[in-house]
């Protein structure tokens, strides 16, 4: 149980330390909006295309 902790709060402060990299940079954060929107495209297209 205690590896489980440390491993989480591990996680926590590297998830925390890309975070707050990734909003310092406006160029990273308009790359990641057009990624997401391109892949949610493709998933809806997928969708519209597939068949039953």
């Amino acid at each position: 149980m205690l590896m489980t902790l440390v491993v989480f709060v591990i996680y926590g402060l590297f998830a925390a330390s890309v975070r707050d990299q990734i909003i310092s940079r406006p160029r990273v954060l308009t790359w990641m909006r057009r990624t997401f929107a391109a892949a949610f495209a493709a998933l809806g297209a997928k969708l519209a295309f597939a068949e039953r």
